[in-house]
């Protein structure tokens, strides 16, 4: 037997919990690349800096 594909529609109260989800995790994203900058910035290490270690 074959499936039909889904008509792509949601219920309500799904669609707003998937907008949610998706506002939260740009937000999230956001601060954490605002914060990635402004530690590039400020001089610190960040992700992927060096050890610091002298050789």
């Amino acid at each position: 037997m074959e499936r039909k594909p889904s008509s792509g529609k949601r219920s309500g109260a799904a669609e707003q919990a998937r907008k949610d989800r998706l506002k939260a995790a740009l937000r999230a994203n956001l601060a954490r690349r605002k914060a990635q900058a402004r530690a590039r910035s400020a001089g610190g290490r960040g992700d992927g800096g060096e050890t610091g270690k002298a050789d």
